[in-house]
C-alpha cells in the first residue's frame, strides 16, 4: 500500500499548486490513500469550506489540520458534517470535529489520526495519552498513520518512539521546513520529523518576508499575507505492508 502525505498547504498559491500537481503525483506513485494538511489553506491562516472542498476534489482522502484549525468560524459546521476533515484529537471533546478517521475504500482501510504538540503550543491533553486512546478503537485497521502537528522536534521524535510498532507512520507538520531524516524505526514505524509545506519558496514559512521580519524584529502585530511567486509541494511517501502494518520504504517528496 502506498500512502502519500502532503505538508501544510499555505494560502491560495499553495492550494493552486497542489491542484496542479497532486493528481499526477498520485498517478505516478500509485497512491492508495492521500492525506493533506490544510490548516493554512485560507489566506492568512486557517481553512475555509471552499479551500477544504478544493483539496478534497483534487485528491485528498483526508485533510488534517493543527493549531489554526478554528481561526475561521465558517469551517465549524464542516468539521461536524465531514468526518474526513480532522482537527487534532487532543482538543477537548466539546469543540467541533474529531481527530480520527478510517478511510475505507473496500480493498484498502487506513486509520488517520491528527494530534497537536504541547511543547511551545497550547496546553492541551497529552498527545501520548490521546494517541493511546485512539489506538484502542476496536474498528482500527492494521494500517494507521498519524499527523503530529508540533513545534518541538524532540516531542515529535519522542511520540514516534512511543508509538513504534503500534502505528504504521508518524510524521510531523507545522514548522513548514522539510527535514532530511525519513527512516523506519526498529519496530517498523515510518517516521519523518517534518514533511514541509506546500507554498511559496521565496517566503518566511509561506508569508511575505517583510511582514515576518516586522513581526519578529519589532514585536508588533502584523497582518500576514501569502507570498507570491514559485511554489514547492513537500511531503512523504510511505510503502506499507498491509498484513503487518509496518512501513517497508519511505521517501521525501518535493515538487
Amino acid at each position: 500500500m502506498n500512502i502519500l502525505c502532503v505538508g501544510d498547504v499555505v494560502g491560495q498559491p499553495g492550494t493552486e499548486y497542489l491542484t496542479r500537481h497532486l493528481p499526477q503525483l498520485k498517478k505516478q506513485y500509485a497512491v492508495d490513500v492521500c492525506v493533506v494538511n490544510g490548516e493554512n489553506a485560507a489566506e492568512g491562516n486557517g481553512i475555509t469550506p471552499d479551500a477544504a472542498d478544493t483539496i478534497f476534489r483534487y485528491g485528498a482522502d483526508v485533510i488534517t489540520t493543527g493549531n489554526h484549525v478554528f481561526r475561521r468560524r465558517e469551517i465549524y459546521p464542516v468539521l461536524e458534517s465531514n468526518p474526513a476533515l480532522l482537527r487534532p484529537a487532543n482538543y477537548p471533546p466539546s469543540v467541533p470535529g474529531a481527530g480520527w478517521y478510517i478511510v475505507d475504500k473496500g480493498r484498502v482501510r487506513v486509520a488517520v489520526g491528527n494530534l497537536l504538540g504541547t511543547v511551545y503550543l497550547d496546553p492541551l491533553a497529552s498527545p501520548f495519552e490521546t494517541a493511546d486512546a485512539l489506538l484502542r478503537d476496536p474498528e482500527k485497521p492494521t494500517v494507521c498513520v498519524l499527523d503530529f502537528h508540533a513545534e518541538a522536534t524532540a516531542e515529535k521524535r519522542a511520540l514516534a518512539c512511543w508509538l513504534d510498532g503500534r502505528v504504521s507512520l508518524v510524521y510531523g507538520t507545522h514548522t513548514h521546513v522539510q527535514t532530511a531524516d525519513e527512516q523506519i524505526l526498529p519496530g517498523g514505524t515510518g517516521f519523518m520529523t517534518d514533511i514541509g509545506m506546500t507554498g511559496p519558496v521565496q517566503s518566511v514559512l509561506g508569508v511575505v518576508p517583510e511582514q515576518s521580519i516586522a513581526r519578529i524584529k519589532d514585536h508588533m502585530p502584523v497582518h500576514f499575507t501569502t507570498a507570491p511567486g514559485p511554489c514547492r509541494l513537500c511531503g512523504v511517501l510511505a510503502q506499507i505492508d498491509e498484513k503487518t502494518g509496518h512501513t517497508t520504504a519511505i521517501r521525501r517528496i518535493a515538487v
